[in-house]
């Protein structure tokens, strides 16, 4: 059987019931919905499903799902129309999404990447990993919502990260930071200054290893670049290492921990 926790952030009307994470899978082909679908209830999964983007829409608005896998090519509402409307609506926001896509294209994969999505399967697949990737994100989901480590709260700055909360800000303005997004500054911020290897950043950050990870890595710093840079094209906080990866500056500020109440 897969991890059970309480009811999550994102399916959960409160209480500590202890409960399935619950996963939404949409696919227009009805036959990847059903073996995906199968592999996660093996697993220990509950299993949402939909079979295109206006079906989808509307159980992620009434089921507040943990996580969802999503196909690119949908009729109705694409997965990349879904995956920004999802980005946009703060009850929503921080739900991981893992892309399903047919297409080879590296263009796709990070289009999807810089829209929001956390992660990306290319068709055809085996559907065991799926299940790992899926496990890899509500686990790094759990170590977020559970933080118990060095920091409650980070600053560089004027970022802040809190960690506990899941909230980032800048110059006291709110960051709109995917899950992802909030683990790679999380990571750069425990040890500013510090050159991480691509390798290295994808480890801690995301606590696992996937084909196309450069790639991957780097659609990931563009977005934090723009979200935080005053301009992302000579970024100020996140400096890239060449021949190494990417540090965060350390002399914009000492980092300093603080203590939730």
């Amino acid at each position: 059987m897969g991890d059970k926790v309480k009811v999550g952030k994102f399916g959960s009307k409160g209480g500590s019931v202890m409960s399935p994470e619950r996963i939404l899978v949409v696919d227009d082909d009805k036959e990847i919905v059903r073996l995906v679908r199968a592999y996660l209830e093996q697993a220990g999964y509950q299993v949402l499903t939909a079979y295109d983007g206006r079906d989808a829409w509307r159980i992620l608005q009434v089921e507040r799902p943990d996580l969802l896998v999503l196909d690119l090519m949908m009729p109705e509402i694409d997965g990349w129309e879904l995956t920004q409307r999802i980005r946009r609506e703060p009850a929503l926001a921080a739900m991981p999404i893992i892309m399903l896509t047919a297409r080879v294209d590296d263009t796709d994969k990070v289009l999807g990447l810089e829209l929001g999505a956390d992660d990306y399967v290319t068709k055809p697949f085996n559907p065991r990993e799926v299940v790992a990737r899926v496990r890899a994100q509500l686990r790094r989901m759990r170590l977020l919502n559970n933080s118990g480590g060095r920091y409650d709260i980070l600053t560089v700055g004027p970022l802040r990260l809190d960690v506990a909360r899941h909230e980032a800000t800048l110059d006291g303005q709110p960051l709109d930071l995917t899950p992802t997004e909030f683990k790679i500054l999380q990571t750069m911020m425990m040890q500013p200054g510090y050159a991480f290897t691509r390798a290295e950043l994808i480890e801690q950050a995301l606590g696992y290893s996937y084909e196309g990870l450069d790639r991957t890595l780097d659609s990931h710093i563009k977005n934090l670049r723009r979200k935080i840079e005053p301009d992302p094209k000579n970024p100020t906080f996140i400096q890239t290492v060449y021949g190494v990866g990417y540090r965060l500056n350390d002399e914009i500020d000492a980092p300093r921990s603080e203590s939730l109440p």
